[in-house]
């Protein structure tokens, strides 16, 4: 927990990625694996502007 007494802790920067969140037994995780939804992608593409990065 952040506080003033301890000024280390403020300087530290911790980087999580969502996917270290989210447990591999996860419901989301198990119907990713089963399902293909690239479909989705050209249902869409015309609502989303075309912007290269």
């Amino acid at each position: 927990m952040f506080s003033k007494n301890n000024p280390i802790q403020r300087d530290q920067l911790e980087i999580i990625a969502l996917n270290q969140l989210v447990p591999q037994e996860y419901l989301v995780r198990k119907t990713e694996a089963a399902l293909d939804f690239s479909f989705i992608y050209d249902l869409v593409k015309n609502v989303y502007s075309e912007v290269s990065g």
